[in-house]
């Protein structure tokens, strides 16, 4: 996951995922990216698109270096 993150940071702000894990696995103010966690039900799209209308609130305040769970 480390060397996604950081290709990821070279090309974009935010890394939206749904480990869970991710922000105990990797010291994330190292990386200039922020990450967003989505926890869902399941990983299914039925699920994860509810939580779109949170996920662009959370755009405009999330900082890099900054992971931020988004839940139900």
């Amino acid at each position: 996951m480390f060397l996604l993150l950081a290709l990821a940071e070279t090309q974009f702000d935010v890394f939206i995922t749904v480990d869970r894990n991710l922000s105990f696995q990797l010291n994330l103010p190292q990386f200039n990216i922020a990450v967003i966690v989505l926890q869902a039900p399941s990983n299914r799209l039925v699920d994860l698109k509810v939580l779109m209308p949170k996920v662009i609130d959370v755009l405009a305040t999330v900082s890099k270096g900054e992971a931020r769970v988004i839940s139900l």
